[in-house]
């Protein structure tokens, strides 16, 4: 095989390790590059920038007639490191759209994988608010001592006590307690502290309006997590045939059969 078809090759190879690499670093913080729903768009990205890249070192090493020429393509993954490379906002039907609509499709599909990810997770959860509280501090856990961030961690912190103080109230209400009592609770963080006045005909509705309020904070939570790449968590409360990547139908209750 000629040297430089050898060179070419090894361009190609090297260019798909790289671009696997940076494009993982491009989307530290948005979500998983390679989940379920996003993989095929990765795929895409990874190989068409190693064909591009082993392109222009075949082109280099034929204007230069240099067979070393051919690792200039090496460069070529290194612009899936910025995230404006290539650009996103180009009127359509250019080159640079072109360029920009597997991006595109991959953060879509990204989205997809995440929200699929936080609502298997929401639904193992939901029917008892307890497991609301003590899914987000099994998942807090798994994380906490890993984050380097201190903003990161003071905010999951926050989220993480105030899912927890929610639940609290719930389990108040469910165990008949007096007014008075209910709302010096409430009065104790601030996320509940401007609840408005109630009586005891509002207490299941002050009940339901918390724990809604705790699984979307919940929910927050998730994503805020997936999104800094902790997308292999196992799922709270642990069942058989829970631990699935793809979203379950909830089960209809009696009153829905």
């Amino acid at each position: 095989m000629p040297g430089y078809l050898l060179g070419v090759v090894g361009t190609f190879v090297v260019s798909l390790f790289l671009a696997y690499w940076f494009l993982r670093l491009r989307c530290r913080g948005i979500g998983h590059p390679f989940g379920p729903r996003a993989r095929r768009w990765a795929c895409l990205i990874v190989v068409g920038t190693a064909v591009l890249s082993a392109g222009v070192g075949l082109l280099i090493v034929a204007l230069s007639d240099h067979v070393h020429a051919a690792f200039t393509g090496l460069l070529v993954p290194v612009g899936l490191r910025f995230p404006k490379m290539p650009p996103e906002d180009l009127t359509p039907k250019t080159l640079g759209a072109w360029l920009a609509l597997p991006f595109s499709r991959l953060y879509d599909r990204m989205g997809d994988d995440m929200q699929d990810w936080c609502d298997i997770r929401i639904q193992a959860a939901e029917p008892k608010p307890q497991w609301i509280a003590d899914a987000v501090t099994y998942y807090y856990d798994q994380v906490r001592g890993r984050l380097k961030d201190d903003k990161a961690r003071a905010r999951l912190d926050e989220w993480q006590e105030s899912i927890t103080h929610k639940i609290g109230i719930v389990r108040l209400i469910d165990l008949d307690t007096t007014l008075a009592r209910l709302g010096e609770a409430l009065r104790r963080h601030p996320s509940t502290r401007d609840v408005r006045k109630y009586t005891d005909e509002d207490l299941l509705k002050l009940a339901r309006r918390l724990k809604s309020d705790a699984l979307n904070e919940l929910n927050l939570f998730l994503a805020y997590i997936y999104q800094r790449g902790y997308h292999k968590l196992l799922i709270y409360p642990f069942r058989p045939g829970v631990h699935r990547d793809q979203p379950r139908r909830a089960e209809p209750t009696g009153r829905d059969r």
